[in-house]
């Protein structure tokens, strides 16, 4: 957001400016070549709609500190819930505001660089005068005219857009990148689908996964196989770990699995079942990217579990991991490595969804469980969390694109009427050049 939002808005504004102090320096050419015939220089002039320029900008500066703090402070308290973290604060950095509002006048001084050159390059004669009606010519013969096809209205607006090539391209332009925007908010959605579709269905494929209050012997599972209702069991050890390479470091969970573990598996960015190497480490591509490793790279691992060393681990595959950074670990690897048994710190479980009552009440009366979660319940809490963050984020696209959207249409509509109001050159009012009557006597047009 911070890298595409910011320059597109920053492009419309300076459209935006472009036209409007195009359109009051084209409504008082007469007004600016009688101060130069009274002697006001350029600069004096230039100064002046520099001024006018600076008002807008610093109204627009101002609201959008204040429309900015207060999105920043919902969009902060959003994310807070949805991550459950104990407090997530909008920090009101002052550098932030000194950066935005620099950006801002930038784009208004680029914007007004065009009108800016009109003002220097009128002559006191020539800005006095009514401007010089637009020159048309014919691109068709007389036999292929459109004139029998399209009103006259419509021929009027296509020409103007062929004699403006480039502001009708800027116009487009414009409109195209609110379509973008709206387009994005609307790809929220189907994106969190695929994150559950991958995480809940292709990755995480157990029903539920039961946790003990100590590690146990790996051989747990089949106890937990027995239980009435269940069909497949499958241990798992988790182990705290600081991963470090140079001076970046990061706390993870370094969690091994089975060999051809099927509840449980890792997938990678092509959706594929990732087998782990028999020795090193795999990490997922987020967490590479932080302690900047790739493939056959060595970190340091910090053991936090019982026996605290540390030890130096090659990278041996990069995963796709949606939720979260970890490291896996094949499970014979992972002890060896902690100089112990095959333990395990809980079992996934896949049920017969007939006989869960069964199990659930079986689960109970283990007093080495110290819970069970479920996993549809934590997809429904999921999608709950979900909905909340796209629809407050879908909204806040939709908003931007809107605005983008009136801000081009609005300066289209200046620049129209504009030319309405200044006619063709010929003298005659506006309102005759927009009544098709009146126009047919005026074949010039």
């Amino acid at each position: 957001m911070s890298r595409t939002l910011p320059p597109i808005f920053l492009l419309v504004s300076a459209f935006l400016v472009n036209l409007t102090l195009s359109r009051l320096v084209s409504l008082e050419r007469e007004q600016i070549g009688l101060l130069k015939a009274l002697g006001y220089r350029n600069a004096g002039i230039v100064l002046h709609y520099l001024k006018f320029v600076g008002v807008i900008t610093a109204v627009g500066i101002v609201i959008g500190s204040l429309i900015g703090t207060w999105l920043g402070s919902y969009v902060t308290g959003v994310f807070a819930d949805f991550f459950r973290f104990p407090f997530l604060l909008f920090t009101k950095a002052p550098d932030l505001y000194v950066a935005a509002a620099g950006l801002s006048a930038f784009a208004a001084a680029i914007g007004a660089l065009r009108g800016l050159r009109e003002v220097v390059n009128l002559a006191p004669a020539v800005a006095m005068q009514p401007p010089a009606p637009p020159v048309f010519r014919r691109t068709l013969p007389l036999s292929l005219s459109a004139a029998g096809l399209v009103s006259q209205p419509m021929r009027m607006m296509l020409r103007n857009v062929a004699h403006h090539p480039v502001r009708s391209f800027l116009t487009a332009f414009g409109m195209s990148l609110a379509t973008a925007i709206l387009i994005v908010s609307l790809f929220t959605e189907g994106t969190m689908e695929q994150l559950v579709d991958v995480t809940y269905f292709l990755a995480d494929r157990q029903d539920a996964t039961v946790s003990f209050f100590e590690k146990r012997p790996r051989e747990v599972a089949f106890q937990i196989a027995r239980l009435p209702g269940v069909l497949n069991a499958e241990p798992y050890r988790e182990v705290q770990v600081r991963i470090r390479n140079g001076h970046v470091e990061r706390r993870i969970i370094l969690r091994a699995r089975p060999r051809g573990a099927e509840l449980n598996r890792i997938i990678d960015a092509d959706l594929r079942p990732v087998v782990l190497p028999e020795s090193g480490l795999a990490i997922s591509d987020m967490l590479a990217k932080i302690l900047k490793v790739r493939v056959g790279d060595t970190v340091e691992v910090d053991l936090l579990d019982s026996e605290r060393r540390t030890v130096s681990l090659p990278v041996a595959a990069l995963v796709e991991d949606y939720l979260g950074m970890r490291g896996m670990m094949d499970e014979e690897a992972l002890a060896r490595l902690l100089r112990e048994a095959p333990m395990a710190n809980g079992v996934s479980v896949s049920l017969d969804k007939n006989r869960r009552d069964e199990f659930y009440a079986a689960v109970k009366a283990m007093p080495a469980v110290s819970s069970l979660a479920l996993q549809t319940a934590s997809l429904a809490t999921f999608r709950d969390a979900v909905a909340l963050l796209v629809t407050t984020m879908s909204s806040i696209y939709t908003g931007l694109a809107a605005v983008i959207a009136f801000g081009v249409r609005r300066g289209l509509q200046q620049r129209a009427c504009l030319a309405v109001r200044a006619g063709p050159g010929t003298g005659k009012p506006a309102g005759a050049w927009l009544h098709p009557r009146r126009s047919a006597r005026h074949p010039s047009l």
